[in-house]
């Protein structure tokens, strides 16, 4: 039998595969070069033209950049009015800062449990979680999924309960033909170093309320009347004033040159990731020790953005994250997506949860882990990324 490098064999690659690998081509390097050059490289004409851009490829009618995903939750909530006493109610299988910009205003994040098959929230366990406190929603489309979100609005709508989609993944994802970013009250997108569209950080909020938009653009500037690149480009000179006390939230032109052109591109690499995670579907499909997630597309488009999977741990001889190092020890790199809030010490101590509070949360804890996604991946990188996984699935089987 093959044996892992863990147990003194050989890799099932010579040469590492990292987890994700940005695309940056020739013309956001030009960009970026452009704007270095220019002297202005804060906040100004570049992130006025992605904003534009973004708004354009969504349809909706306004779009804020923000300095990251976790700001643009942050700074929705805060237009909400979200305060002391107040529950959001959101998903546990998430990264931290969906629930972290929450306690960050002294209101308490509630979970909901999610489907097993999706690692989605499950609006069928919403209506029990509802109180008098709830003032919001945030679904969170994970791996590049989107949520039920008819399901969820109708909800949201017959509670007044306002929706804020935590869209850090789902930059192309569209839900019945609508686009993730023009259905709800407020949509969070990221543009992290490994997201389908990367500003090497960033993120931007979408939403149609014009007013909103203008209290995010006046708060994510320290609440001053006039960002700079206004104050030194306009007809009459007027010293700023401050309106309220803001934060210091704001995309800069760098970030934004970088993303003007990652948005020309975003579809053409959609269609390398779907046919990147379509090869890894037909090739795993029949490991025995592997669960996949639901990638199927039935009134929704799939962003792509991780391809997750579960490992069927009662017919392993080891637990994930074993599998996982034994993974990375055969030049593959793999991630978690994710370990479940509630699990976590913050979480886990606030709130006193039990394990088994959210039990398909859990399940999906224990056993998942993520594979390669990127747009300059080949189809032999993808196959060595199967080989490997089917290589330890053989050693380690029962």
């Amino acid at each position: 039998m093959n044996k892992p490098v863990l147990e003194g064999g050989k890799p099932a690659r010579k040469k590492a595969l990292v987890f994700g690998r940005p695309e940056i081509l020739d013309d956001e390097i030009n960009e970026v070069v452009d704007s270095l050059k220019s002297g202005w490289i804060g906040m100004g004409p570049k992130t006025e033209e992605f904003e534009k851009l973004f708004k354009k490829f969504i349809g909706c009618k306004n779009a804020v950049a923000v300095n990251s995903c976790t700001s643009a939750l942050f700074l929705s909530l805060k237009v909400l009015g979200i305060k002391q006493g107040d529950e959001i109610i959101t998903s546990p299988m998430t990264f931290a800062s969906t629930a972290n910009v929450i306690e960050h205003l002294n209101a308490k994040p509630v979970f909901v449990d999610v489907e097993k098959t999706t690692g989605l929230i499950d609006p069928k366990k919403l209506k029990e979680k509802i109180s008098g406190k709830t003032k919001a929603f945030i679904p969170v489309h994970l791996y590049g999924r989107p949520c039920e979100m008819d399901e969820i609005t109708e909800i949201a709508s017959a509670k007044n309960v306002s929706v804020l989609e935590d869209a850090a993944h789902a930059a192309e994802a569209e839900y019945k033909g609508k686009k993730i970013g023009a259905i709800s009250d407020f949509t969070a997108f990221s543009f992290y170093a490994t997201k389908n569209i990367t500003a090497a950080g960033g993120g931007i909020i979408t939403t149609s309320d014009n007013e909103a938009a203008e209290k995010i653009k006046l708060m994510r500037l320290h609440g001053v009347s006039k960002a700079a690149w206004s104050r030194f480009n306009s007809d009459e000179f007027q010293p700023c004033d401050v309106l309220v006390p803001g934060f210091k939230c704001n995309m800069n032109d760098l970030q934004a040159a970088l993303g003007i052109h990652q948005l020309k591109r975003v579809e053409k690499n959609l269609k390398k990731r779907k046919k990147l995670t379509e090869l890894y579907l037909q090739e795993l499909e029949k490991t025995d020790e592997i669960t996949l997630m639901d990638y199927s597309e039935k009134n929704i488009k799939h962003a792509y953005h991780l391809f997750a999977l579960l490992l069927n741990l009662e017919k392993l001889s080891i637990n994930r994250n074993k599998f996982v190092h034994a993974l990375q020890k055969e030049n593959i790199g793999s991630g978690i997506h994710f370990i479940s809030l509630h699990l976590t010490s913050f979480y886990r101590q606030k709130y006193d949860f039990k394990e088994n509070d959210f039990p398909n949360s859990k399940l999906i804890s224990d056993r998942t882990f993520s594979l390669p996604l990127y747009p300059s991946m080949t189809e032999e990188d993808a196959l060595d990324s199967v080989n490997a996984v089917k290589k330890l699935c053989a050693y380690y089987k029962k």
